[in-house]
C-alpha cells in the first residue's frame, strides 16, 4: 500500500495488460480510474478490485475524441480526485502488410495506438497536482523499435508512441512530470487468444509466438503490470524519456 490515496488512471483496464496494471496499482493502494470502451470488461476489472478491498471506478470513454477525453479526465477528478498517474495500454492491431491493409484498419490502428495516447496525456497532465511528481507511462511494443512482418499499420504508431514518449518528457522534466514506454514482446493476453483461435492450427501458432522468444515462452500480462508499478513509483524516479523492452530476449536475437 505504498500509494495509499493516490489517483491513477489507466486506459483500455477492460482486459490484458491494462486490467493486469489497475489490479497491480490498486493493490498498492491507488484509486484507480478505468478506461475503456468494453462496458463488460470494466465491470470485471472494477469487481476484481473492489473484491481485493482496492477502489476503483469505471468509465466509457473513447479516448480517440479530445472532448471526450477532456472531459471525462475532468470527472474523474470531480469523482476521484486529481491524477498522478497515467497508463496508456489501449491499442489495438492488424496482420497485414502496407498494401493488405484496408484504408479503415488503417486508419483504426494508427487513431487507437496513437491519437489516443496523445489527447488523454494533454487532458490529464493540466490536472496533474502542481504538476510535480507526474507520471505516464505508454505501453508501446517491440514493434516500435525493429520492424516486423505482416504489421505496418502496427509498427508505425508504436514507433510513434516511443517518439511522443520521449518529446514530452524532455519538455516537461523540469515540470516535475515524467513519461516513459515500456514495450513487451509477446504477452499473453485475451487479444493474442483471439489470433490464436483463428489460426489454421491454434497449438502450432501458439508454440511459434513462444518460440519467439529465446527463453522459449510468452510474457504474462502481471509481468509488465509489476515494471509499470516500478516506473511509476519512487524507486523509478530517475527513469524518464526511455522505451524499456520487456520481450524475453526476443530483440536480442
Amino acid at each position: 500500500m505504498r500509494f495509499s490515496g493516490k489517483i491513477a488512471v489507466v486506459t483500455g483496464a477492460a482486459s490484458g495488460i491494462g486490467r493486469a496494471t489497475a489490479v497491480r496499482l490498486a493493490r498498492e493502494g491507488h484509486h484507480v480510474a478505468l478506461l475503456d470502451l468494453d462496458v463488460a470488461g470494466l465491470a470485471t476489472t472494477c469487481a476484481r478490485i473492489q473484491e481485493a478491498g482496492g477502489r476503483a471506478h469505471a468509465f466509457t470513454v473513447d479516448l480517440c475524441d479530445p472532448l471526450e477525453a477532456g472531459a471525462v479526465t475532468r470527472e474523474i477528478a470531480v469523482t476521484a480526485g486529481a491524477p498522478l498517474v497515467l497508463v496508456n495500454v489501449a491499442g489495438t492491431g492488424v496482420a497485414a502488410t502496407v498494401l493488405e491493409t484496408s484504408d479503415e484498419d488503417g486508419n483504426r490502428v494508427l487513431t487507437v495506438n496513437l491519437t489516443g495516447p496523445f489527447f488523454t496525456p494533454r487532458a490529464t497532465m493540466s490536472l496533474m497536482p502542481d504538476r510535480r511528481g507526474g507520471v505516464i507511462v505508454n505501453i508501446a511494443s517491440v514493434a516500435g523499435q525493429v520492424g516486423m512482418a505482416r504489421r505496418a499499420a502496427y509498427c508505425a504508431p508504436r514507433a510513434g508512441l516511443v517518439g511522443l514518449t520521449r518529446a514530452i518528457a524532455v519538455d516537461h522534466a523540469r515540470e516535475g512530470i515524467r513519461r516513459v514506454a515500456i514495450c513487451p514482446g509477446t504477452v499473453e493476453t485475451e487479444w493474442i487468444g483471439k489470433i490464436l483461435a483463428n489460426a489454421p492450427d491454434p497449438v502450432a501458432a501458439r508454440e511459434a509466438m513462444a518460440e519467439r522468444q529465446p527463453d522459449g515462452r510468452m510474457g504474462s500480462p502481471e509481468e509488465i503490470a509489476a515494471m509499470v508499478a516500478f516506473v511509476a513509483g519512487p524507486d523509478g524516479r530517475f527513469v524518464n524519456g526511455a522505451a524499456l523492452v520487456l520481450d524475453g530476449g526476443m530483440t536480442a536475437a
